[in-house]
């Protein structure tokens, strides 16, 4: 693993917590996508080499919805990355990981990610993500 990419947080109003994290670290976002694969809006602030991705529902069944309302609002990710993600997994999965998907697939920020299953990572969500090209 290189360095952590970012950190994900789940939040219920992305304009509310858009302008939280503005307050807090001192500049707007710069970057705002959606992957409706994961049903989810995105949000990204830069904090030296790292990212914090805010996180919003973009349909009531989506896994961050269901988040919330298990858990509240707050950290859900930490995403680490990785220069080859299918070799990672591999050999994370050796070292008695479970992965939640054992093929990556396209996510926010342009990066394959695939996550970890919590129960085998201390109660922690872990993602990889590796950049893809330009």
């Amino acid at each position: 693993m290189k360095q952590i990419d970012h950190i994900g947080i789940a939040v219920k109003d992305m304009a509310a917590s858009n302008e939280l994290f503005r307050r807090l670290l001192g500049e707007a976002h710069y970057k705002v996508e959606t992957v409706e694969s994961e049903k989810v809006a995105t949000s990204f602030f830069r904090i030296g080499e790292s990212k914090i991705e805010l996180l919003e529902a973009s349909d009531p069944d989506s896994p961050i919805a269901k988040f919330i309302e298990k858990r509240g609002e707050g950290i859900h990710h930490i995403a680490f990355e990785v220069d080859d993600i299918r070799a990672e997994i591999e050999r994370l999965e050796s070292e008695g990981f479970v992965p939640l998907n054992r093929e990556p697939k396209r996510g926010a920020d342009n990066k394959l990610v695939a996550f970890l299953h919590p129960k085998s990572s201390g109660g922690v969500l872990v993602e990889l993500c590796q950049s893809l090209p330009a």
